[in-house]
């Protein structure tokens, strides 16, 4: 059987979409180049602002959103994967247009969370304030009979700057104290009760990971790597502690 071809629709922004694909490679069974999978990438940060457009304050991404569907099927891809969490509160519209099959990081990061061996019933979601306000997040995680915290106003806040802190190329030094930040916050949801922290921004792995925090951590762009690995018509490469603790 023939691998599908993986197509990426990227640069919501450019960093995360680097940081998606190479956890898609980590995640390929391959001992050579040629056992890798084919993989289509449109990295285009010229995309409208999803949380911006959530909120009523932007343009509609989806034009541009299916455009590059488009492309990426005309280029050969079977599929997409969408490395945004933000861009998935337009995933209906797109689904309704689109002719490629489209993975929802909701739904595997769902999946990852009701199937971890701890049997976690509350999470903590940090995402951007539009994924927040959408509550697309919140509903899919709800239907995997998981409750949901969100951080306060003022660490909401705090947790958007985070986000388009990294998305401006952030320094190090200043990545540092990003990562400090979001660290207290989700130790807050943890004291408030969550079992495990959801990264809901894909920004949000490029500075903040399981190392920091002492309950389960899932990474959104680790999931939907390892799910498109899958779709592509290969089994994951098997997971070790520290990832998450399971072995799909």
């Amino acid at each position: 059987m023939t691998d599908k071809v993986i197509g990426v629709l990227g640069g919501m922004g450019p960093e995360a979409t680097i940081a998606f694909y190479s956890r898609l490679v980590a995640h390929t069974p391959a001992g050579r180049d040629q056992d890798h999978l084919r993989v289509i990438i449109d990295s285009n940060p010229g995309i409208p602002d999803r949380t911006a457009a959530i909120l009523g304050q932007g343009e509609s991404p989806v034009p541009a959103l299916a455009g590059g569907i488009d492309g990426l099927r005309g280029a050969g891809a079977h599929f997409i994967a969408i490395p945004c969490v933000s861009a998935h509160a337009f995933i209906d519209e797109l689904r309704q247009g689109a002719r490629l099959p489209i993975l929802s990081i909701l739904d595997v990061v769902a999946e990852a969370v009701r199937e971890h061996p701890r049997r976690i019933q509350r999470v903590g979601l940090l995402g951007t304030t539009g994924t927040v306000r959408a509550g697309m997040f919140q509903r899919r995680l709800a239907e995997a009979g998981l409750e949901v915290l969100i951080p306060d106003a003022a660490d909401q806040a705090r947790v958007q700057a985070s986000i388009y802190a990294v998305k401006a190329g952030a320094p190090e030094a200043v990545r540092r104290q990003l990562t400090i930040e979001l660290r207290s916050i989700a130790l807050r949801l943890v004291s408030a009760g969550s079992e495990g922290i959801v990264l809901g921004c894909t920004e949000i792995p490029l500075v903040f990971g399981q190392a920091d925090v002492p309950v389960p951590v899932f990474d959104s762009l680790l999931w939907l790597a390892r799910a498109a690995v899958r779709a592509a018509g290969r089994e994951p490469i098997r997971l070790e502690p520290p990832d998450q603790g399971r072995n799909p």
